[in-house]
């Protein structure tokens, strides 16, 4: 069959999408981030006015999703967010692609116009980048007692309260106004915020906050990016990952062994890279199972040291059955000599069983 040539009628109705957003955008970016920015460029040549609280209402989200998706690209430098006086959201400007490093003076589309009424509702008292908007405003009393009457950040204040194991002190629950007002994080990224300093044993608010204004700072809106960003800097995870012959960043799967060899198991990097130099001796496949099965062991025979582990290896040898030894039958009476017969299979199979 011959090839076909399309032809139309002359009229394009279509908003054309940069290669560039494509290939190295697209795949970090949320669902509300995604609908956002293409609605905006959707809007560059319509010439109407809209605010945040239309572009909410389009697609089903809240003010605060539209609010945080455009801090969102604004931190991807792909466009910026413009300010009135009184530090209300007024205007969009879009950054040319193709020079997305540093943003550029003038815009490659005119200035996609906010109304003030839209806005007014929706900043919090945020101030625009320049007066650092990821600073820890002051909060009163009062604004404390009304966030936690409000029966959607009850369920919240209940589960930071049981990762945190007593009552939020006034000044915890300015923290997590702030989260949720300031920083606009979602529910489930402050769920996942408090989870991770509490699995490194930081409780302190202190800590927790640093944590969160970096988050804020690097862009992170979800869960998923946050554990990213976390794994990116985890020097333990990818020596771990380096020691089972990975590269990358871990899976999700991965992780979940590397998680339960470190917090739940409790070993040392010494032991956890013993057993990965045995996994890598012994199989190159599935080899988080294989050392799984190695941890496992070491675990329920309550490996603390190196030590430990020399003590089951000898042990190991003395009940191993002895090795037979047969003659291999040959027409040459000058290799007539005699070779062990190893069956590694069942080797493995008492080192994981052990």
């Amino acid at each position: 069959m011959g090839m076909l040539k399309i032809t139309n009628d002359g009229y394009v109705d279509a908003t054309v999408i940069s290669n560039r957003f494509i290939d190295e955008y697209m795949k970090d970016a949320n669902d509300a981030q995604l609908k956002v920015y293409l609605y905006l460029i959707r809007m560059i040549h319509a010439n109407q006015a809209f605010g945040v609280s239309d572009i909410a209402d389009k697609f089903n989200h809240t003010e605060k999703d539209v609010m945080r998706s455009l801090k969102y690209w604004e931190k991807q430098k792909l466009l910026s967010l413009e300010y009135d006086e009184d530090k209300n959201l007024s205007g969009i400007r879009m950054h040319d692609l193709h020079d997305s490093d540093v943003p550029s003076v003038q815009p490659v589309a005119p200035v996609v116009s906010i109304t003030q009424t839209a806005t007014t509702a929706v900043t919090n008292g945020e101030t625009p980048e320049e007066s650092n908007p990821f600073a820890k405003p002051t909060f009163s009393l009062d604004q404390v007692k009304a966030f936690k009457e409000q029966e959607k950040n009850k369920q919240l204040v209940f589960i930071v309260e049981a990762y945190i194991g007593k009552p939020l002190t006034p000044s915890e629950m300015k923290s997590i106004i702030f989260y949720s007002d300031t920083l606009q994080f979602s529910d489930d990224l402050i769920d996942y915020l408090i989870q991770y300093c509490i699995d490194r044993d930081k409780k302190d608010f202190k800590y927790i906050d640093k944590v969160a204004i970096s988050w804020a700072e690097e862009g992170i809106t979800t869960p998923k990016q946050a554990q990213r960003f976390s794994t990116k800097y985890d020097k333990n995870v990818y020596a771990i990952m380096n020691e089972l012959g990975k590269s990358g960043s871990p899976t999700a799967k991965e992780m979940e062994f590397i998680n339960r060899w470190t917090k739940e198991y409790g070993f040392t990097t010494d032991i956890i890279f013993e057993a990965c130099e045995r996994t890598v001796m012994a199989t190159d496949k599935h080899r988080f199972e294989y050392a799984e099965g190695i941890l496992g062991s070491w675990k329920n025979q309550n490996v603390h040291h190196k030590a430990d582990i020399r003590k089951i290896d000898e042990n190991f040898q003395k009940r191993k059955p002895a090795i037979n030894v047969k003659p291999i039958p040959t027409g040459n009476k000058f290799n007539q000599f005699t070779q062990n017969t190893y069956d590694f299979e069942a080797l493995e199979r008492k080192l994981l069983s052990n």
